[in-house]
């Protein structure tokens, strides 16, 4: 048998009376014990395998280990007898969960070019995650809190938060993957761009895994950047992908403008976007000026935009090119960002300037809590970390009555862009 169907087998019997079987000079003997589940002691040479540790799972083929005795549960007499002596009359089996099958092929296989894209995906966040932190550590000169967490349907995350840095107010970088199911209500709204999904089943598998970053400076000229590059699949009861895309994108929210800034930043993502398709920057960076956009704020974008995209699946690309793309999107946040950091945090500023920095924070904090897709996600699904999905707000924002910049002013300037994009590269 094997493990994955093993793992059914424990999952079927889970609570009920148990069965021992002792496996002894080649001779198999087998006694029922009903009630609670209780194993005899046993000699040095014996192993007891508990049913949800990976040695008891392995135990399930075969019984020929001197001295290895396993618990099982058992329906009575009669079960026992069809279940150890009649082959292939085991009753139907629950299949085991991609969150066990990729639980498994770490163990077993690490992670290749050849595994499974959650498990490269998961892997390139993580590193990633530890590379930009130890660059942010070089800028800021303070370190990060690590904090690791563990989901108990299945995956964790690694988040990275810096507060009250020498550079940034706030900064975190976040890795999480998600195990989870969704329900019909989720899969209908799904089904509008992923039409695989089958609409008639109760609830399905999803996966997802992403790459999370947004940095808050203390300086007001140095602008505010955000990144998040993610995967989401969905699986079949027997485990089989039946939908996958990619989603993520890269922007910048100055509080003063610099022209010179803002062009580097785009012609670094634009570098990025053409060596896989020269059409990706001009789309995906009008997708990012109308998604990052706070409609209740008469059509006022949140910043000076990058790239946006989501729902990129077989019908853009295949899914090794586009997880190429997104790896080449991400490996440009760097190069992108750090030279204008390094040029900007250092410069003087005034307490008006202050003052303006942190209301175009509180209009940031509205569009992350009003209107984005991936707070939202975040905050609906059961066992959610919270801490986690709100480390992008800034630790300090304003809101002030009636506010209108100055006629003429830096500030103006910039409100006037935030309406109407500009074309940057």
């Amino acid at each position: 048998m094997s493990y994955l169907t093993a793992m059914s087998s424990v999952r079927l019997f889970k609570s009920l009376p148990a069965l021992t079987i002792r496996a002894k000079n080649g001779t198999s003997k087998a006694s029922i014990r009903s009630g609670r589940q209780r194993t005899r002691p046993f000699s040095n040479s014996s192993q007891h395998m508990g049913p949800t540790s990976g040695h008891a799972l392995h135990g399930f083929s075969g019984l020929s280990t001197s001295g290895t005795a396993l618990s099982l549960p058992l329906i009575g007499l009669a079960a026992c007898v069809i279940l150890t002596l009649i082959p292939g009359n085991s009753p139907a089996m629950e299949a085991p969960s991609i969150a066990e099958r990729d639980a498994l092929a770490k163990r077993e296989s690490g992670v290749t070019d050849s595994s499974p894209m959650r498990l490269r995906m998961e892997a390139f966040i993580k590193e990633n995650q530890q590379k930009i932190v130890a660059e942010l550590e070089k800028v800021d000169g303070k370190k990060f809190l690590q904090d690791t967490w563990q989901r108990p349907a299945g995956g964790g995350g690694i988040t990275c938060v810096l507060q009250d840095g020498n550079v940034f107010e706030k900064a975190g970088v976040n890795t999480s993957v998600v195990y989870g199911s969704l329900g019909r209500g989720a899969i209908a709204k799904m089904r509008v761009n992923h039409p695989a999904l089958d609409p008639d089943v109760e609830s399905m598998e999803f996966f997802a895994a992403g790459i999370s970053m947004v940095l808050h400076p203390h300086n007001p000229m140095a602008p505010t950047v955000h990144l998040n590059y993610r995967y989401f699949e969905t699986a079949g009861p027997d485990g089989k992908t039946n939908a996958w895309w990619f989603g993520g994108g890269c922007d910048l929210t100055p509080a003063y403008l610099f022209d010179e800034d803002a062009i580097h930043f785009h012609k670094t993502i634009k570098d990025a976007c053409d060596k896989h398709d020269k059409n990706y920057y001009p789309r995906f960076k009008k997708w990012c000026d109308e998604y990052f956009n706070n409609k209740h704020r008469g059509g006022e974008s949140r910043g000076i935009g990058g790239i946006f995209f989501d729902d990129l699946d077989e019908q853009e690309k295949d899914q090794e090119q586009l997880f190429a793309f997104a790896q080449d999107c991400l490996g440009s946040f760097l190069p992108g960002y750090i030279p204008i950091i390094e040029k900007r945090k250092d410069m003087p500023y005034t307490e008006h300037e202050k003052a303006w920095q942190q209301l175009r924070r509180g209009r940031y904090v509205e569009f992350n809590l009003v209107h984005d897709r991936g707070t939202k996600f975040g905050l609906e699904t059961p066992g959610a970390r919270i801490e986690s999905i709100l480390m992008s707000l800034p630790l300090t924002a304003r809101w002030q009555y009636m506010h209108e910049p100055e006629k003429g002013s830096r500030e103006e300037r910039l409100l006037s862009i935030l309406k109407s994009p500009k074309e940057w590269v």
